[in-house]
C-alpha cells in the first residue's frame, strides 16, 4: 500500500457526507445565497396527491428567509420573505401589494410535513393560493392554516445563486 492510498484511505469510523441538491436541504445545512450564510432551521414539505415541494426556513441572525423548491418540468427556485397583507377567503382572483396587481395563478389544498422549527406544523392540511405581477417576475403566496392566512412576497431565483452545505450526514 502506497503513501497515497493511506492517506485517502476511508475512514470507516467517519461517514460521508452526502451531497446537498436543492431538493434534499436537511435542517441544519447553511445555504449561501446573495452572499450571506443562512442556516436551514426549519423545512416543510408539501404533498398534493402525489406531487411534492418544499419550503426551507433560513436564518441569519434575526434575517429570515423562505427558499421554495419544486421540480416541475424543471427545477424551479424561489426566494420569499413574510409580508403583511390582510387577506380573506375565499382567495381574490387578483391582489394589490406594493402598487403592483398580482394575479390569481393556482390554489389547491396540500398536506404538510414540518422538521425543526417547523415541526408543529405536522400533518396539518392547509389551503394555498399563488398569484404572479404582470411581468410573471415576483409572486405573492398565501397559505390559511386554518384561520390564520399567511402572505409571503418572493421571486425566482437560478439554481447557481444558492450553495448548499451539508450540515450534517
Amino acid at each position: 500500500m502506497g503513501l497515497f492510498s493511506k492517506l485517502f484511505k476511508k475512514d470507516p469510523q467517519r461517514p460521508e457526507i452526502k451531497e446537498r441538491s436543492p431538493l434534499s436541504i436537511e435542517v441544519g445545512d447553511i445555504v449561501t445565497y446573495d452572499l450571506v450564510d443562512y442556516e436551514v432551521v426549519g423545512k416543510i414539505t408539501y404533498r398534493q396527491d402525489s406531487y411534492e415541494w418544499f419550503g426551507y426556513q433560513l436564518l441569519e441572525g434575526k434575517n429570515t428567509l423562505w427558499l421554495s423548491a419544486e421540480m416541475d418540468e424543471q427545477l424551479e427556485l424561489g426566494i420569499y420573505q413574510s409580508v403583511n397583507l390582510p387577506v380573506s377567503k375565499p382567495f381574490p382572483k387578483q391582489l394589490t401589494y406594493q402598487d403592483s396587481i398580482y394575479y390569481l395563478d393556482e390554489q389547491g389544498e396540500a398536506r404538510v410535513v414540518g422538521e425543526g422549527r417547523s415541526r408543529n406544523i405536522n400533518g396539518r392540511q392547509i389551503q394555498y393560493a399563488e398569484y404572479y405581477d404582470e411581468a410573471e417576475e415576483h409572486y405573492l403566496s398565501l397559505e390559511d392554516w386554518g384561520g390564520e392566512i399567511e402572505a409571503s412576497y418572493g421571486y425566482e431565483i437560478a439554481p447557481y445563486e444558492i450553495k448548499i452545505i451539508a450540515g450534517s450526514i
